[in-house]
């Protein structure tokens, strides 16, 4: 009588289809894996596929080259400003006592606005809608969703901004002429430049932040608009000097400009201390919304 070594023997067909099938489902079941390379994915679909979002970064983008070049035209005399700050051509007008560079860049201060509200409008209508409960269901652990709206809009803003923000330079350095123009070379140009969009994506992510933490589109734009233009000049209205001096240079807006503009002024942050600032604003308030997100029912 002879032992028949089961090891050394061949396997049958079902034994090999239990196997394939085996593999088979691991296979699914990884392919259905929720990463965050995938939940990127998805929200750049979500961006690319609502049409009002990607007119608001084109307009964004447009606006900023415009009224540059209509900041560089009042500036050069070709066009006259009329009003209490108007008078006259020649270069006289609002924009005649300010550097080659922010009057090329003046469109950020309303391109701010437009990306801040679009940051707020990326995460709050999905509360409003109730959008965001299936975006939960789907990623159960809710973080991985909002790092990849930062993300996207974010990355999406930095090349958009910054394209237009040297567009915006070179139209409105054009526009100027030889006289009164400057050139990316020149000290502290060039970082002003891409500040100048880095900045914008910035606002971006602080309008998502600020929309995550209030869930509520109408509040969360007001905040936006007030953290930009109005507490700033509020606070230098209300304030002591003496606190004035140390809190305004720190505010986003003011932080921002540090590192966006070529010449710095008295009161406001040296530019890398501005950068730091800023990116501290937003680390601060990415992180408020963190909590919130995770913390709160949908």
């Amino acid at each position: 009588m002879s032992v028949i070594d089961e090891s050394n023997a061949a396997p049958t067909p079902m034994a090999v289809e239990k196997v394939k099938t085996g593999t088979a489902r691991h296979r699914d079941r990884s392919d259905l894996a929720v990463t965050q390379r995938r939940v990127i994915r998805s929200e750049w679909i979500k961006l690319r596929s609502v049409r009002s979002w990607i007119i608001m970064i084109a307009a964004s983008g447009l606006l900023l080259i415009a009224f540059g070049a209509l900041a560089a035209s009042v500036a050069s005399g070709a066009v006259t400003p009329t009003g209490p700050n108007g008078g006259g051509g020649g270069g006289r007008g609002p924009f005649a006592s300010a550097d080659p560079t922010a009057i090329s860049l003046a469109g950020v201060t309303l391109a701010q606005l437009i990306v801040g509200i679009l940051g707020v409008l990326i995460i709050s209508n999905e509360y409003a809608n109730g959008m965001i409960r299936n975006t939960f269901a789907a990623v159960p652990r809710r973080l991985p969703v909002l790092w990849a709206k930062v993300l996207v809009l974010a990355g999406s803003l930095a090349v958009v901004m910054v394209i237009a923000s040297i567009a915006a330079f070179l139209l409105g350095q054009l526009i100027l002429g030889d006289a009164k123009n400057t050139t990316l070379a020149a000290d502290g140009v060039l970082r002003a430049v891409l500040g100048s969009g880095l900045y914008l994506a910035g606002i971006g992510v602080l309008g998502i932040a600020i929309g995550a933490m209030l869930r509520n589109t109408a509040g969360a734009i007001a905040v936006v608009v007030a953290t930009l233009l109005i507490i700033p000049g509020l606070a230098s209205l209300v304030l002591p000097t003496s606190w004035s001096d140390n809190v305004l240079p720190y505010l986003p807006g003011n932080s921002g400009t540090a590192f966006t503009s070529v010449n710095g002024s008295a009161t406001l942050l040296g530019a890398g201390a501005g950068a730091a600032a800023f990116a501290c604003w937003l680390v601060v308030l990415l992180a408020g919304a963190a909590l919130l997100v995770r913390r709160r029912d949908a």
